[in-house]
Formats: C-alpha cells, structure tokens, sequence
C-alpha cells in the first residue's frame, strides 16, 4: 500500500494472450491468469487524502506562530511584520507545498494528480480545525469539525479514473493473392528452364 490513492488497474492482454497459448498447447498447469486490480476503496481514499504530512509541518510553524501571538498580544510582530501575515504567508506555502509533496512520493500506480488536487483543496480545511493562527479571527471549533468531517466524506467519493486499455497492433493475415516468386519457385525446373530460353 503506497501513501498516495492507488489507480485501479487492467490486466496485461499480453500475459493473457501467453497464457491463453499454453492453456490451448495442453501446459494449463502453473499457468498465472492476470486479473484486474481494484484501485483504492472509499475508506483508503478518504485516508489517503488527508495531507498528514504537510499538515505536520505546518502544526510546527503555527505553534511557534501562536506562541508570539500570546507573548506579543494583536500587535505581535515578527521581523516587522505582523504575525497574522506572517501566518497567512505560512499558509499560502504550506498549500503550495502539498502537491509538490504529492508529486515527490509518487510511485508507479499512483494517482498522484487526483491526490495533489483534493489534498491542496484538504489542507485549508485541516489547518481550520488545528487553529491556524492565519484564521484566528474567524475560528470557529464547531464549525471547523463540521466542515473537515463534510469535506473528508465528500473526498472518499473521489475516485481516480482507471486508465484507458492500449490498443493491441493486430497483424492481419496474408490476403490470398499468391506471390509470383514463390509460384515461380514452386514450378518444375522444366517449365523455368523453357520460359528462360523462350
């Protein structure tokens, strides 16, 4: 299982078509029959798109950002700005950094766009509930569980489409119109022989 939602899969047409020949060769034994994996279910997808790792992150930096808020009162400055700014800009960083955290773990198989999307569009609503010294002044506790459980549930919904199966490049079989070397090469030496000296 990979950190981000997993994309579900087809089966390989060629290892079916292999083994389709062996199965009708009489070597049926041993053979793996390939079968489409299933990607994410709703509860790995609702999990998955939960920004855990960003959100770490940023708990540091509005920690040490609400502690200067407590000590230096509304006016709280840092470095001549106001805290809040400050706050907002972490903010603004921190969504900005979730899809480039996305596409860095990416393995192959995984959603990784679909996942950079809802994750991005998550990460305010997370920030909202731990506190966030950039929304201070309209937190609201109750409010916020109710939208992080809402968009948490509406997210498991989002599901990443299967990808398109490959077209397979079929040969087409000799057409009947026999190739006029082979028919001269097929004939009697007799009858090559006669037309070369005609």
């Amino acid at each position: 299982m990979g950190r981000l939602v997993r994309k579900p899969r087809l089966p390989d047409l060629d290892a079916q078509l292999s083994g389709l020949d062996s199965v009708l060769r009489g070597r049926s034994a041993g053979v793996a029959t390939p079968v489409a994996e299933a990607g994410d279910n709703y509860l790995e997808r609702m999990a998955k798109y939960i920004p855990a790792e960003v959100l770490g992150f940023f708990m540091l930096i509005n920690a040490i950002l609400d502690q200067a808020m407590k000590s230096g009162g509304p006016n709280a400055a840092m470095a001549g700005f106001p805290v809040v700014d400050v706050a907002i800009g972490a903010l603004i960083v921190a969504c900005c950094v979730t899809p480039l955290f996305c596409w860095y773990v990416r393995e192959d198989g995984d959603a990784w766009i679909t996942n950079a999307v809802v994750s991005t569009i998550a990460f305010p609503f997370w920030a909202y509930l731990m506190g966030a010294v950039a929304f201070e002044r309209i937190h609201d506790g109750n409010l916020a569980v109710i939208l992080v459980l809402t968009f948490t549930v509406v997210s498991g919904l989002v599901s990443p489409p299967a990808p398109r199966p490959q077209a397979v490049a079929v040969e087409e079989p000799e057409t009947a119109v026999p190739d006029v070397d082979v028919m001269l090469a097929q004939e009697a030496p007799t009858t090559r022989l006669i037309e070369a000296l005609a």
